[in-house]
């Protein structure tokens, strides 16, 4: 099993390093290789996806990917911008479904914004499509406006387009893994608006005749980001489009209290992954050893289990962050009067020691 290792910007190097720690406590047999992305990578080779991390991306079976980005590279050309690796390795390893589990902890929900009742034993898989919508359709660029409100004028543009069998596989990721929950699958869409996602509604409502033994409804994107904060504990899995995914799924992780407590998951049809945190670099606390490497302990563990068929050891790393939570240990972002704080290491030691 090869693992490519890409920590990449912030805080990126001290969570993953964290994640390995753990790996390497399994027994299992691993071959991990770590290399750049990201702001670091543009420093030391002009790209923030070289083609040697990009090599060794394709050759792994899983990624493990920490976080990209930094202020300092906000003037940069967008090509050359950190977040660029990030399409760059869903694009060429073909990772179009992406799992985001949102998870209230018995013991995290005094950290959510909404009262415990409403988040107690949250469990929702929100599955974004990944590869197409307007994050990668084409014509896009500048152009001077031929017409609308203002003819003439400097406009931007970006293109929203799906195809049926890009549609179709997400569709049925969706419902495969409902299979394993509560059947139930809700499709997010803007059909009353956009011929793009009418097309969607359409082509799920087909594919969802393939399994009759699991529930479908259809919620307008609105709708469903306003039900996120009213009733979140009605959903099961959501599935959507790049752009409502990215959004919904980022709603629905601070339900849970901190989007550092957050796994992710991006597959190909092949089962390899590129797994993350939910979060961002954050290089506000970089270097100060207080990040929260929980998402990316989980994230390790999802790789296990869709990547590498380990779910015994999935579960082992999923079963020691319970134990760590329920010993009251806190990194900064979600400590409570009553907890004890802890900075990245520690909270790193803890699982390790809670494994067994």
């Amino acid at each position: 099993m090869k693992i490519a290792v890409l920590p990449g910007d912030g805080i990126g190097t001290e969570i993953v390093e964290q994640a390995v720690r753990v790996l390497k406590a399994l027994d299992l047999k691993f071959e991990m290789e770590q290399a750049l992305v990201g702001g670091v990578a543009y420093d030391a080779h002009g790209h923030p996806l070289p083609e040697s991390t990009l090599k060794l991306a394709k050759e792994a079976d899983a990624v493990l990917f920490g976080a990209v980005g930094d202020w300092k590279y906000d003037k940069l050309e967008r090509q050359f911008r950190p977040e660029q690796a990030i399409l760059g390795l869903r694009k060429n390893l073909g990772l179009f479904a992406n799992f985001r589990p949102a998870i209230c902890y018995e013991q995290l929900t005094h950290a959510s914004s909404l009262k415990p009742e409403l988040v107690a034993g949250l469990d929702i898989l929100i599955i974004r499509e990944l590869t197409g919508d307007i994050y990668f359709g084409q014509p896009r660029g500048k152009r001077t406006s031929p017409d609308g409100n203002f003819p003439g004028a400097e406009e931007a543009f970006d293109t929203m387009r799906y195809t049926r069998p890009e549609i179709e596989r997400i569709a049925r990721v969706a419902f495969e893994a409902a299979r394993k929950r509560s059947k139930r699958v809700t499709s997010v869409d803007k059909a009353n608006v956009l011929e793009t996602f009418q097309f969607w509604k359409d082509v799920v409502t087909e594919v969802h005749k393939d399994y009759p033994d699991v529930e479908l409804d259809h919620m307008y994107v609105d709708n469903a980001a306003m039900q996120l904060v009213k009733a979140p504990k009605k959903f099961d899995v959501v599935v959507t489009g790049n752009m409502f995914g990215d959004i919904l799924s980022d709603e629905a992780a601070m339900l849970t209290g901190s989007i550092g407590m957050l796994p992710s998951a991006s597959l190909n049809a092949s089962k390899q992954g590129l797994y993350e945190p939910s979060h961002g670099s954050a290089p506000d606390i970089a270097g100060k050893g207080v990040a929260n490497p929980l998402a990316t302990i989980l994230s390790a563990a999802m790789m296990l289990r869709y990547s590498l068929d380990q779910e015994e050891a999935a579960q082992r790393i999923e079963n020691a962050v319970k134990k760590v939570l329920a010993q009251g240990l806190r990194t900064p972002d979600i400590h409570s009067e009553g907890t004890t704080k802890v900075g990245t290491r520690e909270m790193g030691d803890a699982v390790l020691k809670a494994l067994g």
